[in-house]
C-alpha cells in the first residue's frame, strides 16, 4: 500500500462579497438551533416519510407491506452505524457538537424519544396492514388461530425441519452466555423440572440460515414466524420440563468501522474489522413485551445494555424480514410490471454504442431507461480489439455483478484495466473484498484508494484506438454500478466522448492511483479538491446577479445537505434575493422558509416508488429558470461534509443542448412539479405531504409514461415529449 496521505486544507468558509456587512449574520438573527435541523433527527424524519407509503393507500398491499420493511431496515442501519456512534462520542467523553447546537448526549436523548415512537407507528401499520392482507387470503396468523390441521402440519414441520437446525443452549456456571450474533433473533425460556430443582435458563438462537416465515399449504398464503413456532412446540425441545416462562429477543450491534490511520494493508485490516463488527458492543436489545421477567434480567445483564439500550415491543421483532413475504406472487397486490425502455439512439446505430456517443452526448436515466446501457459499453469495450485500456470506479456492484464481469472479460482479452475497489463501502467492505481478489486473479490492476477518503465517483474511461488517433469515452453517473439498484434508484448516466472530459478523467484517475493532484482541470471539479470551491463560485454568480438587478435562481436535487458552510452559503444567496428551489431526499439541515435568512428557499422531499438518488446542480446564469442558458452539473456529491471534505467526487457540466433539456427542462423540472409524491418542508424543520387533488402531478408515472430527449433518438420525432413548465405539463 502506498503510504496514508492526509486530506489537503481547503476553506470551506462562505466567502461574502463586499457589501455584505448589511446583511443580517445568522448568528444573530437565531440560535443554531432554530437554524439548522440536527442530521440524526432530520433522518428520522425522512424515514417518518419512508413508513408513510407503508401507509399510502394509493398503493397496492404487498408494496406497502415493502414500504415497512424498508423503513424497518433503515432503522436497524440508523442504529448500528449511527446511535452506535453517538454513544462512542458519550462513552469517551467527547462533547463535538451537532450543526444545532447539541451535545451527542442530548442527540440521543433526542433520537430515543423519536425511536420509541417510530417503533410503535411501524407496529401500527403492520396490524393495519396485516388486516387488510388477511382479506386478501394472505395471512400473518398466530399459530392458535390456525386449524388443528395446520397447527399439526407445523408440529411435523418443527419435528423435521427446525429442531434438526437449533440448538437449546443451559445457562448457567458450566454453560457459558451463547453469542447472539447482530440481528441476531433468540426465544430464552425459564424452565423447571422438579419442585427441589432450582430454574433452569435456556437459550434458542434462530439460525441465520434458518427461514423467518413458514408458509403453512393451502390455498391461502399463511405465514407463521419462526420464533412462534419455538414458542409454541417448546414441549418437543424439552419434554420432562415445566415452560415457566418465555420471551423473543432481538440484538442490534455497533456496525461502524473506522480506518486506522497506521493501517499498511487496507484488505488485511478490512477482512480483521469485519470480524470484530460481528462482534460489536450491543447498542439496542429488542424484547417482546410478556418476555419473562427473570430470563429478561438475565439478558440484560449478560449483553450489558442499560435501560436506554431497551425497546420493548408488543408486537413482531425484526420487521425488515418481511420483505420475503412481500415476493407472494400476487401481482393483483402489487406494483404494474414496468419494463425500462433501451435508448434507440444506441439501436440507431446497430448497438454500437461507441457510434452512439460519438455522434452526441447521451444520458440515460435510471430505471425507466436500463442499465445494460452501462453494461452494454463495458462489454463492448471489453471485445473491441480497438480498445486499448478500461479504468472503472467500483463503490456498490452486487453480488451477480455483469460489470465486474466484463472488466474481467476485458483483461482477459489483453486491455489493460485498472480498477479502483472502495472497500469502505459500508456494509459491502466485504463483497468488494471479493470482487477485488477475483479481479486481480484475472489480470486487473487493482487499486484501493486512499486510506483516509472514500471514492465515491462514479467513472468509466475507455481508451479507444482510432483513425484520427486515440479517442476517450466516459460515462459519469450519480448512481453506483448495481444492477439490482438500478432498476429501483433514479440515477443519471451521462455518455460523452468530449476529448476535455477524458483528459480530465484521466487525470482524476492519476490522482487516486499515484496521489497526483491535478495542476488544472479543464471542465470537470473533484472532491476533495475544487469541487466545493466550484459550488461556492456559482452559487457566488447567482448572488451577483441577484443584487445587479439580473434574473437568479439554484435549482439543486440531492440525497441529503448537512454541510454548514454550504447551508450558511445558501442561506447568503436566499438573503440576496436568489430563489433557491431545492430536492432533497433525505437528511436536509437546511431550515426552509425562516424571515430574514431562508425565505427565498424551497426544500422538497420526493418519497415514492422509486428511490431518488440522482444529483444535479442548476444556476440561472442571468436568464429565468429553467433556460438553455442555465449552467447544469450532475454529481456524484452530496451535500455533506463528507462528501465536499473526504471523498473523491466529480462534478460535471451539462453542456450538449438535449441533454442539457432532458436534465434541466424534464428531470429536474418533472421533480420541482411533483405533487402526488412529494413532501414540503417548512421553517420549524418538520414536512407536510403535499396536496394531491384533481391536479396532482406524478414525477414517476411522467417518466414512466415519456421517453427522454437523449436517448430517442430519430425515434422522438414520433413521440413528442409533454413540455414541462413551472405551470405544470403542457399536454
Amino acid at each position: 500500500m502506498p503510504p496514508s496521505r492526509k486530506p489537503m486544507s481547503r476553506d470551506t468558509a462562505p466567502r461574502l462579497a463586499a457589501n455584505d456587512a448589511a446583511l443580517p449574520s445568522p448568528e444573530q438573527a437565531l440560535g443554531p438551533e432554530e437554524r439548522y435541523t440536527n442530521r440524526e433527527i432530520s433522518w428520522l424524519s425522512f424515514n417518518r416519510r419512508v413508513l408513510a407509503e407503508s401507509e399510502n393507500e394509493q398503493y397496492p398491499l404487498l408494496e406497502r407491506l415493502r414500504f415497512l420493511s424498508i423503513s424497518a431496515s433503515n432503522l436497524d442501519e440508523f442504529t448500528m452505524v449511527r446511535i452506535a456512534g453517538l454513544e462512542g462520542q458519550v462513552q469517551r467523553g467527547i462533547e463535538t457538537q451537532g450543526i444545532d447546537g447539541t451535545s451527542p448526549r442530548q442527540q440521543l436523548a433526542a433520537i430515543r424519544e423519536q425511536l420509541l415512537t417510530l417503533e410503535e407507528r411501524q407496529q401500527k401499520s403492520l396490524d393495519t396492514l396485516s388486516s387488510l392482507l388477511a382479506d386478501e387470503g394472505i395471512i400473518l396468523a398466530p399459530i392458535d388461530a390456525l386449524t388443528k390441521d395446520q397447527q399439526q402440519w407445523l408440529g411435523e414441520y418443527f419435528e423435521s425441519d427446525i429442531l434438526p437446525l437449533i440448538t437449546p443452549q443451559a445457562i448457567d456456571p458450566s454453560h457459558p452466555f451463547p453469542f447472539v450474533s447482530n440481528k441476531g433473533i433468540g426465544v430464552i425460556f425459564r424452565l423447571k423440572r422438579g419442585k427441589r430443582q432450582a430454574d433452569l435458563i435456556e437459550m434458542v438462537l434462530i439460525p441465520s440460515g434458518a427461514p423467518r416465515f413458514v408458509r403453512v399449504p393451502g390455498e391461502e398464503a399463511i405465514y407463521v414466524a419462526i420464533e412462534q413456532l419455538i414458542t409454541r412446540f417448546a414441549d418437543h425441545m424439552f419434554p420432562g420440563f415445566k415452560i415457566l416462562g418465555d420471551g423473543v429477543f432481538r440484538v442490534l450491534r455497533d456496525s461502524d468501522i473506522e480506518v486506522e490511520e497506521e493501517a499498511e494493508d487496507l484488505v488485511r485490516f478490512y477482512r480483521t474489522a469485519i470480524q470484530r463488527r460481528r462482534r460489536g458492543h450491543v447498542v439496542l436489545l429488542e424484547v417482546d413485551e410478556e418476555c419473562d421477567a427473570v430470563a429478561e434480567a438475565l439478558l440484560r445483564e449478560q449483553l450489558e445494555v442499560v435501560e436506554d439500550m431497551i425497546v420493548k415491543t408488543g408486537g413482531m421483532l425484526g420487521l425488515a424480514d418481511l420483505d420475503t413475504i412481500c415476493n407472494e406472487p400476487r401481482p393483483d397486490l402489487k406494483f404494474e410490471p414496468f419494463s425500462p425502455r433501451y435508448p434507440e439512439r444506441i439501436l440507431e446505430h446497430d448497438g454500437d454504442c461507441f457510434a452512439a456517443i460519438r455522434e452526441k452526448d447521451l444520458v440515460i436515466h435510471h430505471p425507466f431507461e436500463s442499465f445494460d446501457v452501462v453494461v452494454d459499453f463495458l462489454r463492448q469495450a471489453a471485445r473491441d480489439p480497438a480498445v486499448m485500456s478500461i479504468k472503472q470506479t467500483l463503490y456498490r456492484a452486487g453480488d451477480q455483478s455483469p460489470v465486474i464481469a466484463a472488466l474481467i472479460e476485458a483483461a482477459q482479452n489483453g486491455k489493460a484495466v485498472t480498477a479502483v475497489v472502495e472497500l469502505k463501502a459500508r456494509f459491502d467492505e466485504e463483497r468488494n473484498i471479493h470482487w477485488a481478489s477475483e479481479l486481480e486473479r484475472a489480470g486487473v490492476q487493482v487499486i484501493y484508494g486512499f486510506t483516509e477518503w472514500k471514492t465515491h465517483a462514479k467513472v468509466s474511461l475507455v481508451v479507444r484506438r482510432e483513425e484520427d488517433g486515440y479517442g476517450t469515452y466516459c460515462h459519469f453517473g450519480t448512481g453506483n454500478y448495481h444492477p439490482i439498484n438500478a432498476k429501483i434508484y433514479t440515477d443519471l448516466s451521462f455518455f460523452t466522448a468530449d476529448a476535455a472530459l477524458g483528459r480530465d478523467a484521466a487525470k482524476m484517475f492519476n490522482f487516486i492511483t499515484g496521489y497526483i493532484e491535478p495542476d488544472t482541470l479543464e471542465k470537470i471539479a473533484v472532491s476533495p479538491i475544487d469541487l466545493n470551491d466550484k459550488l461556492f463560485e456559482m452559487i457566488d454568480a447567482e448572488i451577483a446577479n441577484a443584487k445587479n438587478g439580473k434574473p437568479s435562481g439554484i435549482w439543486v436535487k440531492l440525497n441529503s445537505i448537512t454541510n454548514k458552510a454550504m447551508i450558511d452559503k445558501l442561506y447568503e444567496a436566499s438573503q440576496a434575493g436568489v430563489e433557491i428551489r431545492m430536492v432533497v431526499r433525505g437528511i436536509c439541515s437546511l431550515r426552509a422558509g425562516l424571515p430574514g435568512i431562508s425565505e427565498n428557499i424551497q426544500v422538497k422531499s420526493v418519497i415514492g416508488r422509486f428511490l431518488e438518488h440522482s444529483r444535479v446542480w442548476a444556476f440561472a446564469n442571468g436568464k429565468e429558470m429553467p433556460s438553455r442558458q442555465a449552467k447544469v452539473f450532475l454529481t456524484s456529491a452530496d451535500a455533506m461534509s463528507r462528501n465536499l471534505t473526504r471523498r473523491v467526487e466529480v462534478l460535471v457540466p451539462i453542456t450538449n443542448k438535449t441533454v442539457h433539456d432532458q436534465v434541466l427542462g424534464q428531470v429536474m423540472l418533472a421533480n420541482i412539479l411533483d405533487t402526488e409524491q412529494s413532501w414540503s418542508l417548512g421553517p420549524d424543520g418538520q414536512y407536510n405531504r403535499m396536496r394531491k387533488g384533481e391536479d396532482g402531478f406524478n414525477c414517476h408515472e411522467y417518466f414512466m409514461s415519456n421517453p427522454s430527449l437523449s436517448g430517442r433518438g430519430a425515434a422522438l420525432a414520433e413521440h413528442e415529449v409533454p413540455r414541462l413548465t413551472l405551470g405544470g405539463a403542457d399536454q
